[in-house]
């Protein structure tokens, strides 16, 4: 599917969208002041080994520590399938002890970034793994001729290597397979479909110099220092994206224009004539109306074309995503309209997913069906709704309770987090107690003050909103607690509080 890419540099942030046939899909957003640490390479110190979790806690220079789990260590190549016994997480690393680690998470609300000891490091269209002796090869790539052609090329370039398929051409390279160590493994990129055999040899032969370039800062490094940086957001983006899919890149700033210019001769000569400095008084990100779309994308409430609509709720657990038929009411019978609603919302939740970046466990409770064809058939349109996310994504089956349970992979932080944070008044839990209740917490509260200190007078300062309903709607409560108490109380309004705050003063 042919999709526009949107470039909008300020000073302090870059934003990338990702259009497909008109719409926004995907955005990502990266601050100068806190940029995604995904794909670093530090070299670590193990501050704190919990046997008990199976993991350590690494010092790496952040203001976290960050998280290494014992599956996420690198083993010698073979000892996982000779090993009857799994080490444990005292056996591979000790507190004190110095290693190379990588992350491969930010870190995420109150969690530090998540760390693994097995490297990678990604060009245009391998990804190159120093402590692995295999070749992998995007799932994305279905044509088994390709796979096979590429797998080939990659054994032949890099022998030694552990192929998944028979090679079934040679490639006359050694020349350049002398300057190859011969060590490390490669998994295929999906943008590599279709590259040339020389257009892979420069990848190799780039992410070849890079490691050697690494391991000689590693040697040297005291912990906790940072080895290796990815690229910034806008490099990143024009990496990963596919040259044949991609009619043009659009960039507002000159000066970004011509960093991308440099970096795509470099690697993707091919794009080069796709990619167009936009000079246009309007936002850049007004095209498609993609700056309404991302607003739109902070809400709960999602319409759908029919009248129906979707409710995204996202927690700290799980997001869960509730269907409703809302103004769509069919034109045959009940049934129809609700596998038509669950069939719209498929293509409506894919979408939702990759826009605001929701990952972990999703929960999506679609409308009950009782034909079990119609249930076949919107778990099989969800499938194909997710063909086009890039992030890994697994779907259960549905559930007695007509609930679908989908994972889907998340290195970073989703929309909301970035652009939002927690309200103050009710602490990201999306209510406040109501000024009835507040009023009653202070009654409750004048009532504990007067027995503990036998006050004279007592002042209540809260919020317009509670003295107001304090003085009119519960004045008969008061007159009646200060014939209880003994004790006059008077009230003032303080502006800056909110409707749960309150003091109680002591005069």
């Amino acid at each position: 599917m042919a999709q526009e890419i949107l470039v909008n540099v300020t000073p302090h942030e870059t934003r990338v969208a990702a259009i497909e046939n008109g719409v926004l899909q995907e955005v990502s957003i990266e601050r100068e002041r806190s940029r995604g640490l995904v794909g670093n390479i530090y070299m670590g110190k193990v501050s704190r080994v919990l046997p008990g979790m199976g993991a350590a806690f690494l010092e790496v220079g952040l203001e976290r520590t960050a998280f290494l789990h014992a599956n996420d260590i690198a083993r010698p190549n073979g000892s996982e399938d000779n090993d009857e016994v799994q080490p444990t997480i005292t056996d591979l690393i000790e507190e004190g002890q110095q290693l190379p680690v990588q992350v491969t998470k930010d870190p995420l609300g109150t969690k530090g970034a998540r760390l693994t000891t097995q490297i990678s490091i990604p060009s245009r269209y391998l990804v190159f793994m120093p402590e692995s002796n295999a070749i992998g090869i995007s799932q994305r790539i279905e044509n088994e001729e390709e796979r096979t052609r590429l797998e080939s090329i990659v054994t032949s370039l890099a022998p030694g290597l552990s192929s998944m398929t028979e090679m079934v051409e040679t490639i006359d390279m050694s020349t350049f397979q002398s300057q190859l160590r011969g060590e490390g493994g490669y998994i295929i990129r999906t943008a590599a479909e279709g590259a040339t055999v020389d257009a892979i040899q420069r990848d190799m032969s780039f992410l070849q110099r890079l490691w050697e370039s690494l391991q000689q800062r590693l040697s040297t490094a005291a912990a906790p220092a940072l080895i290796y940086e990815d690229l910034p957001l806008v490099l990143r983006s024009i990496r990963d994206i596919s040259v044949d899919a991609t009619e043009r890149v659009l960039i507002d700033s000159q000066e970004t224009l011509e960093h991308v210019s440099e970096f795509v001769k470099e690697f993707t000569p091919e794009l080069l004539p796709k990619v167009q400095h936009y000079p246009g008084e309007r936002p850049i990100l007004d095209l498609y109306s993609a700056e309404d779309e991302i607003d739109r994308a902070l809400q709960s409430k999602v319409d759908l074309k029919s009248g129906g609509y979707l409710i995204v709720d996202q927690t700290e657990a799980m997001t869960t995503i509730d269907v409703n038929t809302g103004g769509f009411v069919g034109h045959r019978n009940l049934e129809e309209t609700i596998f038509k609603t669950n069939l719209e919302a498929t293509h409506a939740i894919a979408r939702q997913l990759r826009l605001r970046n929701l990952g972990g466990i999703v929960i999506i409770d679609f409308i009950d069906m009782l034909d079990a064809e119609h249930q076949r058939q919107v778990l099989r349109a969800l499938e194909k709704a997710f063909e086009k996310d890039h992030s890994k994504i697994a779907i259960s089956e549905l559930t007695s309770l007509g609930l679908v349970q989908v994972t889907r992979k998340r290195t970073r932080e989703s929309l909301e987090h970035v652009l939002c944070e927690p309200c103050a008044t009710c602490n990201g839990r999306g209510s406040v107690k109501t000024v009835e209740t507040v009023c009653f917490e202070i009654f409750r509260e004048i009532l504990r003050e007067q027995k503990q200190f036998d006050a004279q007078k007592l002042l209540v300062v809260a919020s317009q909103e509670v003295v107001d309903q304090l003085l009119h709607e519960e004045n008969a409560s008061v007159a009646e607690l200060e014939r209880f108490i003994g004790t006059p109380i008077q009230f003032q309004a303080e502006n800056s509080y909110n409707q749960q705050q309150y003091d109680i003063v002591i005069l």
